[in-house]
């Protein structure tokens, strides 16, 4: 079991998309540096004008992005929708979603239940 409490800074979370070569795109996965054991949260950025590389889908597990900085747009299965500071987006399993920042960039926090395994990539999702 974990300790009753963990205090973390997620800009000293490892950056997990540099080692992918994904540039003007930070995601930092702080689940484990947290020590939680059910619950996933991410800190993510994306640079002034840039997507993300490809969308994802959970089979299990239901997510809320909140965006905390700038702004852009979300794409989630066939519908696109404009994005701003302090917009909460919860996504249902299932749904294929992506994120593309405005000239601002997108900085959005993301929290959803941990569940094994349970993430599909959808590679070109924003050319389809």
């Amino acid at each position: 079991m974990s300790a009753p409490f963990t205090h973390l800074n997620l800009d000293a979370v490892k950056d997990s998309a540099a080692g992918f070569g994904h540039a003007g795109l930070e995601a930092r996965f702080a689940r484990s540096d947290l020590e939680a054991e059910a619950t996933g949260i991410a800190h993510q950025r994306l640079a002034p004008g840039k997507r993300s590389p490809f969308g994802h889908r959970h089979l299990q597990a239901e997510e809320v992005y909140v965006v905390i900085g700038g702004g852009g747009r979300v794409r989630l299965d066939d519908e696109i929708r404009d994005v701003v500071r302090l917009d909460a987006i919860r996504v249902a399993p299932g749904v294929v979603r992506a994120f593309e920042a405005g000239p601002n960039g997108l900085e959005i926090l993301v929290f959803g239940p941990h569940h094994e395994a349970d993430g599909e990539i959808v590679r070109g999702f924003w050319d389809a």
